[in-house]
C-alpha cells in the first residue's frame, strides 16, 4: 500500500509583514531594464542563477502545465548564437557587410548571464489555457527573476529581436512543435547606472467599469 501524502499547510504570514511591504516596493520600483551592452563581469553565480529560477518557479500557472522554459546560454555557446544572429541578418539583408555581420555576432557576447526564454503556446493537450494566459505567466516568470537580480545587486535587461522568429534559432535551441522564443533575459554588474524613469501614473492605465 502506497503512502498518504499530506497536503502541505498553506505558508503563514512572514512576521514584520508591512516591512516586507515595504522592500518589495522598494525593489520593484527601483528595478530599471538595462541593454546587454552595460551588463558585465561579475556575472551571477551558481547559487544566484538557482535562485533566480526558483523565483520565477512562483510565477502564476494554470492547471499546473508549466508552459514555458528558459534554456542559459554560457560562455562556450555564444560564438554558435552570434552565427544565428549573423544568418538571420544576411536572410534580412544579403548585402550586410563584414561590420554589420561582425556587430551581429558581438551581440551573442553581451551580458555574463544570457537565457533565451520560451513559451509553450499549444500542442500540450490544455487547449483550455489559451496561449495568451501562457505567455503572461512567462511575464510573470521572467519579472520575478528581473526583480531577484535586483535585489541582488545586478543589472538584468530582455532582449528581443527579428532573428529570434527563424529557423537557424529553433534548431539551436531545440524549439519543439507548438514553441516560441519570446525574448532573452540578460543579468551582470551595472557599472554606470541611470537615473530612474518616470513611471505612469495609476489614473493613465486604471478606470472603474
Amino acid at each position: 500500500m502506497s503512502a498518504v501524502t499530506e497536503p502541505t499547510p498553506p505558508a503563514p504570514t512572514p512576521p514584520g509583514a508591512p516591512a516586507y511591504a515595504e522592500l518589495a516596493a522598494t525593489i520593484i520600483q527601483t528595478r530599471q531594464q538595462f541593454g546587454p551592452k552595460r551588463l558585465h563581469e561579475p556575472g551571477p553565480s551558481d547559487a544566484q542563477i538557482q535562485a533566480f529560477f526558483l523565483a520565477a518557479a512562483a510565477a502564476p500557472d494554470h492547471g499546473q502545465i508549466l508552459p514555458w522554459r528558459f534554456v542559459v546560454v554560457p560562455g562556450d555557446r555564444r560564438d554558435a548564437l552570434g552565427e544565428v544572429f549573423a544568418a538571420a541578418l544576411r536572410e534580412r539583408d544579403p548585402n550586410a557587410d563584414d561590420h554589420a555581420l561582425a556587430e551581429a555576432r558581438d551581440k551573442a557576447h553581451r551580458g555574463p548571464f544570457l537565457a533565451l526564454a520560451i513559451v509553450r503556446e499549444h500542442a500540450d493537450g490544455h487547449p483550455e489555457i489559451p496561449a495568451q494566459e501562457r505567455l503572461v505567466s512567462l511575464g510573470c516568470a521572467i519579472q520575478n527573476i528581473l526583480l531577484i537580480a535586483h535585489a541582488n545587486g545586478f543589472g538584468a535587461g530582455l532582449v528581443s529581436g527579428q532573428a529570434l522568429d527563424t529557423d537557424g534559432m529553433r534548431r539551436l535551441f531545440g524549439l519543439r512543435d507548438g514553441e516560441r522564443a519570446v525574448c532573452f533575459l540578460a543579468i551582470g554588474t551595472v557599472q554606470h547606472r541611470k537615473p530612474i524613469r518616470p513611471r505612469p501614473r495609476p489614473e493613465e492605465f486604471v478606470s472603474r467599469l
